[in-house]
């Protein structure tokens, strides 16, 4: 008991370094350039309050259940040797853990002329796929490197066929669905898969598997788009809370969590169904690693439903209006910072982005600390907020940004390290999560409606922007992590010592040179 509340105040410090510099940048606008009416402030604080109790729950949930459930079903996959079990258990395991990902039904609901379920449905057979092809390339060593070179042009060369009103959005879902639920989830079933080889290069391949998943999202919505041929753009609009007395401002959160906790169940059920038939058939696993397991999924669904009830009441409705406020503004050009700034501290507020960290340190025994990911995905989210602020004000195709950044992306991938590429690619799903899609989404979304632009193509796309950085920095990092090793060797050999030896030990026939 004394440990858990040990590791519940390492977590809560955790969540408010995280959360603590998002409130105060709200804060300060509010009561300087863009003003915020009561109620919706206030929204705002008891949402921040949720959000920081529920990712102290999620995060040591999600290392006391996902984590270990994840690498001993893997472990346990892997071991059977039998490829149509292993392709079919991973396909299955993809499509159930897509449909259980909260965020899939919100990006849902903004698409237009395709049905929720349809959309739904095939999202989670692209994720299915691509873990099977994910879990494929680390079973026989392939490098990610390769097969990213490969389905990203199929991606680009896709949207030549699709409404552009459709582009944003497919991008976007592949950033959505690698959220909460997935991300500790599949992570650690490629640390389990790693587990079974021996080979010195298991535990580099055991990162990648977020990154693959991520193509297919986007590849199952572009083809939706082919097929549907879907025009004019249609989204669902933020609902401001008018929230007068404190009576109503209950009722909004007294709303929400009933309907989240259901939506919740509903996502961890499948997990659990899969766990608990594996559990019986084949992992045996003792009674007090299964008590630990049960906790932690505990902890989990309390996590969860606190923090989506405290970003989707509270978050959503502050960032569509102060995206409308600022971009109202005469000197509308500053949204472009603001964006910035907001964006360098929301990384920290994503759950899955500590897992992520956390695992990094852990596998590279510190040789790539937290921190420095930390910096390097805060500095990628920052220039990919100012990015979309651009679009938004000028309404600039997605394109113009996505083609070249995924070119220098792919590039890096023929010099930096393949664990800095896996990692790369893996970090962008992680860091487009729950506060990108109900903060930073909104936060465009005001913006956009207060400049009159089209929300669809200009706002739509913030997820895939925040998805796209982050594979640059992370690599750029692998880069300067490189080139540091090699100066240390180098000067390590330079500080050896010279060995030389007495005359009597050359023979007659040595040469020796004056």
């Amino acid at each position: 008991m004394n440990l858990y509340r040990t590791k519940l105040s390492e977590k809560l410090k955790e969540s408010l370094e995280a959360v603590v510099p998002i409130i105060a940048i709200v804060l300060i606008l509010s009561f300087t350039i863009a003003p915020v009416p009561p109620g919706i402030l206030m929204a705002f604080i008891i949402g921040a309050i949720l959000l920081v109790v529920g990712m102290m729950f999620f995060t040591l949930g999600a290392e006391m259940s996902m984590t270990p459930m994840g690498e001993r079903i893997g472990t346990r996959i892997a071991q059977s040797k039998r490829l149509p079990v292993i392709i079919g258990l991973c396909f299955i395991l993809g499509f159930i853990i897509t449909i259980s990902e909260p965020d899939l039904q919100v990006l849902a609901g903004q698409v237009p002329s395709v049905s929720n379920m349809t959309l739904i449905l095939a999202v989670a057979v692209g994720v299915g796929i691509f873990l099977v092809a994910a879990v494929l390339r680390m079973l026989f060593s392939k490098p990610l490197s390769y097969m990213l070179l490969i389905f990203y042009p199929v991606v680009f060369i896709l949207t030549f066929f699709v409404s552009k009103d459709f582009l944003a959005i497919a991008f976007d879902s592949g950033g959505v669905t690698t959220g909460p639920m997935t991300v500790p989830f599949i992570m650690a079933l490629g640390i389990g898969f790693s587990a079974v080889r021996s080979d010195k290069y298991a535990e580099t391949d055991s990162f990648g598997l977020v990154s693959l998943c991520s193509i297919g999202p986007v590849l199952a919505v572009l083809l939706l788009g082919i097929i549907y041929h879907p025009q004019g753009g249609s989204y669902s609009e933020t609902v401001i809370p008018d929230a007068e007395t404190s009576v109503a401002l209950w009722k909004l959160f007294e709303s929400g969590i009933p309907h989240y906790m259901k939506e919740i169940g509903g996502s961890l059920l499948p997990i659990i169904l899969f766990f608990t038939f594996f559990q019986v058939v084949s992992l045996k696993l003792k009674k007090k690693m299964l008590i630990k397991i049960l906790v932690g999924i505990l902890y989990t669904y309390i996590g969860l439903v606190l923090f989506l009830t405290g970003v989707n009441v509270g978050f959503m409705p502050v960032g569509n209006y102060l995206g409308q406020v600022i971009a109202g503004l005469p000197y509308r050009w500053v949204i472009i910072p603001i964006g910035m700034l907001i964006g360098y501290f929301i990384v920290k507020a994503e759950p899955a982005v500590y897992v992520l960290m956390e695992q990094v340190e852990e596998l590279t025994s510190g040789a790539i600390p937290g921190k420095a990911m930390g910096y390097s995905l805060s500095l990628g989210v920052a220039f990919s907020l100012g990015l979309a602020m651009i679009r938004v004000l000028t309404g600039i195709s997605i394109l113009w940004f996505l083609v070249p950044g995924y070119a220098l992306a792919l590039i890096l991938t023929l010099f930096v390290p393949k664990i800095f590429t896996a990692i790369a690619f893996d970090s962008g799903g992680v860091a487009s999560g729950p506060m990108t899609a109900t903060f930073l989404l909104p936060f465009a979304q005001g913006a956009c409606e207060a400049v009159g632009g089209n929300v669809v193509t200009d706002a739509f796309g913030v997820v895939a922007m925040v998805a796209m950085t982050p594979l640059i920095t992370i690599q750029i990092l692998g880069v300067v992590y490189q080139y540091q090793e090699r100066k240390k060797d180098k000067d390590e050999m330079l500080a050896q010592p010279v060995k030389v030896l007495p005359l009597e030990a050359y023979g007659d026939a040595d040469i020796i040179e004056l």
